[in-house]
């Protein structure tokens, strides 16, 4: 007699009518051998309901003896079993397989099985078939909660690793696959373009000797006048280069020689300079200058606020305003998403995908944006100490310019299938939109952080 314990293959077959009773005959002898191996505890056969198309409908079940047994007989007479069904019946028959097992809490009152801690619904395992917690309540060790932190960064199997590769070298599998369904392998979108974005401005932007200078011992100063001659003969000769530039524009007034009194400091080398030599930096604005521009910006961009955003900006060197700007891109970035989904329902107005369906094809591609920026500057970071060949930075910095256009074009034709002339075509009007896009969204950026400092 079977173990309640004992996992269950089954079989479901749905067989046309005139073949019916051939099946139920074949059934039977497959059964008896069956029941002669030495895992095999036991076998049930019954009907089921017809399908749609009015297939009689058969189960098969094979109780065994254990796990070991259930491996042996999928890989060798379920296999055999398989085959065998498809020989003698082919598209008279349809059939399915599937593995069945105890549930420990079948059976017991309603009061005695346990609720998901986290959600309240009832248990069926030691995971919670709602929210997917664990049902164990005790407190968990140190290393388990490591481990659950750092899991996901070490585990090849993992669904960071699941997602990461194939956004890197698989243009638009992550959103061809989401759109089909086979979500659950991968990172959700928005919280891998989130990760990915932050990644990238704290490798790009973050200067630990800046943000945690407390930790650093400063660096020893050297004494003003005391630059070698090599050093002094350098600094001047650039500070001479570029007053000549700017003497050649017109944008100089007066001699363009380097003024003695500000030579030893070139941040107060400004943009116009008296006939006597001395800096001179012009903060002034006409309100005649503002009165072509609309009346809803003309309102905001006084004269007043102008000056005061320019002497602001005079008085550190613009460092405010660099770091303003900084902290509006990821904003930026992130309203030009929408924009550009606005635009991909343009291209495929007959594609019968919703507007959701093109913002998501840009989040992922966003998130490989900043992947592939991350890789790079981390990459040319890592050749910079160890003194590999400025050659081969350059050469990755080129291949990785090509390589996300190319990108973009793939991925186009894999989430949307069309053909590679008309996809090109819409690609160059897609990057031309983007381009524009992304100036209009940085110039944004940069108006909100002036307006800020």
């Amino acid at each position: 007699m079977a173990k309640r314990h004992s996992p269950i293959c089954e079989f479901t077959f749905f067989v046309d009518r005139d073949a019916a009773d051939d099946h139920e005959r074949w059934l039977d002898d497959q059964a008896q051998e069956a029941l002669r191996l030495s895992g095999a505890l036991d076998c049930h056969l019954f009907s089921v309901a017809d399908d749609a198309q009015g297939r009689t409908g058969r189960i098969c079940q094979f109780v065994l003896d254990g796990n070991e047994a259930l491996d042996d007989f999928v890989d060798g007479f379920g296999a055999d079993f398989d085959a065998a069904a498809v020989s003698h019946f082919g598209d008279r028959m349809a059939m399915s397989s599937r593995v069945l097992r105890e549930d420990k809490m079948h059976g017991k009152p309603q009061d005695e099985i346990p609720d998901c801690l986290n959600c309240g619904a009832h248990l069926r395992g030691q995971y919670c078939g709602h929210c997917g917690q664990r049902s164990r309540s005790r407190l968990i060790s140190l290393w388990e909660l490591v481990r659950d932190a750092f899991g996901d960064l070490f585990e090849l199997d993992s669904r960071l690793w699941q997602t990461l590769v194939p956004l890197l070298i698989r243009p638009g599998l992550l959103t061809h696959d989401y759109l089909q369904g086979r979500r659950a392998r991968y990172m959700p979108p928005f919280r891998m373009y989130l990760v990915l974005s932050l990644l990238f401005f704290l490798v790009a932007f973050f200067d630990p000797h800046e943000k945690l200078g407390v930790l650093f011992e400063p660096d020893a100063a050297t004494p003003a006048g005391q630059e070698s001659g090599e050093e002094k003969s350098e600094i001047d000769s650039a500070k001479q280069e570029l007053l000549d530039e700017l003497a050649a524009e017109g944008i100089i007034v007066g001699s363009n020689s380097v003024p003695e009194d500000v030579a030893d400091d070139l941040s107060s080398l400004n943009i116009q300079f008296d006939d006597d030599g001395n800096p001179d930096v012009k903060c002034e604005v006409d309100q005649s200058d503002l009165d072509d521009l609309p009346d809803w910006i003309s309102r905001r961009l006084t004269p007043e606020r102008i000056q005061r955003i320019c002497e602001r900006t005079k008085i550190d060197g613009g460092r405010a305003l660099i770091n303003n700007m900084l902290d509006n891109i990821p904003a930026a970035l992130i309203v030009l998403l929408p924009l550009m989904a606005v635009v991909l329902k343009g291209l495929y107005p007959l594609s019968r995908r919703y507007y959701v369906e093109h913002l998501l094809f840009f989040v992922h591609f966003h998130a490989f944006f900043f992947l592939i920026l991350s890789v790079e500057i981390l990459f040319s970071r890592v050749t910079a100490l160890v003194a590999v060949p400025e050659a081969i930075a350059t050469l990755a910095l080129v291949v990785a310019s090509f390589y996300i256009p190319a990108y973009l074009y793939i991925s186009m034709r894999r989430v949307y299938g069309q053909g590679r002339a008309i996809t090109f075509l819409k690609f160059i009007v897609l990057t031309i939109a983007y381009s524009g896009g992304f100036l209009v969204t940085m110039l944004g950026a940069v108006a909100i952080a002036a307006f800020s400092i």
